[in-house]
């Protein structure tokens, strides 16, 4: 399927491109900024389908919008038609057609030519009025708070918030991509209205705290619940626009003659993330837990743990290095140990249920020796 996506080097188009070109069976043909409306129709005649995402919201001149949206719309339908063909449109109109602003007005101007063109030819249409829309690859101090924010925040410049508790609804890049995806492959004629199905709404000022915290964690490594929903994809975009200096960080270390001990990652509710170092012979711990649990993992060197039960004086032993890949758990009531019995230094991560809190560690000293 040869796909017309117009507007391809736009912050939407851009990601659609790397998406169809990761699958089997699509080719892009590219309208560009700077492409002249003569080509349009010969670029048209290779396609068997459209994404127009083209269109102006910025322009100098208010008169652009009419130009770059709706008469840029109406030349494609006038290109579509007269191929003879029924070539699916996929129409990324905005929220604001419903508003009489210029810019809104301009792109129900825009909807209101695929309308027509399905009307007269009964050719396969998909609109989608599109809210705010976030992700990678858009250009900041634009049109997306979000983008702007989120650069600000990456190099360290202000933000101007001038109503926190404005209201803004979004949809992720990403998802919007896959929906267009869906469309191309389930067209049937005439007009239909698309929508993306997971959309998120936040204040500005929730907004601004929230990329805020992701820039703290790597002071504090507590990191924010960035697995799914809406955390997931504010937080890819976040870091995709920091510099490649900033693709790294340090980590405070604490060593001794033991080895060193170094935290990676803290989270609000799942623990945190650490690994020390051993030097042969060198034995560490030698205490016991109420509440906490840990999984230790060597990943280098041969280590013994021992174990000895608070009340019983039970104990046990249990050998493991760094070719077994296996996880040794530490359980409440049980004091314990790890010696490096190798003759390199051991390095051994270690998972713990819960952030360590000072003033409540949960660590009792208990000598563990069998």
């Amino acid at each position: 399927m040869r796909v017309l996506v117009t507007g391809s080097q736009g912050f939407i188009g851009k990601n659609l491109v790397v998406r169809l070109g990761e699958l089997r069976g699509y080719e892009v043909v590219s309208f560009e900024r700077g492409d002249g409306l003569s080509t349009l129709s010969a670029k048209v005649a290779l396609a068997d389908a459209v994404v127009h995402l083209a269109g102006e919201n910025r322009p100098k001149d208010e008169a652009d919008f009419e130009t770059g949206n709706a008469a840029l719309t109406r030349a494609l339908c006038d290109a579509i038609q007269a191929s003879g063909r029924k070539i699916p449109l996929i129409l990324a109109s905005s929220l604001q057609a419903e508003l009489s602003n210029p810019y809104g007005l301009s792109k129900r101007a825009a909807e209101k030519a695929v309308e027509e063109l399905a009307a007269s030819t009964g050719n396969p249409v998909v609109i989608y009025r599109l809210p705010g829309v976030f992700g990678k690859w858009c250009k900041p101090n634009y049109n997306s708070v979000v983008a702007t924010f989120c650069y600000n925040t990456a190099f360290k410049l202000p933000l101007q918030i001038n109503d926190p508790s404005a209201r803004l609804w979004l949809v992720y890049v990403d998802d919007v991509v896959s929906e267009f995806l869906i469309a191309l492959g389930s067209v049937s004629d005439g007009v239909r209205w698309g929508e993306v199905a997971l959309e998120y709404t936040i204040t500005l000022g929730e907004l601004a705290a929230q990329i805020e915290a992701f820039r703290m964690s790597r002071t504090t490594l507590v990191s924010e619940r960035v697995g799914e929903g809406f955390l997931r994809a504010l937080y890819a975009t976040y870091v995709s626009y920091l510099p490649p200096s900033s693709f790294a960080y340090d980590l405070p270390r604490h060593g001794d003659e033991r080895g060193v001990f170094v935290e990676m990652l803290k989270t609000r509710d799942s623990g945190q993330f650490s690994f020390f170092t051993a030097h042969p012979g060198v034995t560490r711990g030698g205490h016991y837990h109420h509440s906490k649990t840990e999984k230790f993992l060597v990943i280098k060197g041969s280590a013994r743990f021992c174990f000895r039960h608070v009340l019983t004086n039970e104990t046990c032993q249990l050998l493991t290095s760094g070719e077994l890949l296996q996880v040794v758990e530490t359980v409440p009531g049980w004091a314990h140990d790890v010696t490096n019995i190798g003759n390199d230094e051991m390095i051994v991560l270690l998972w713990a249920n819960e952030i360590f809190d000072q003033n409540k560690p949960d660590t009792i000293a208990m000598k563990v020796t069998l």
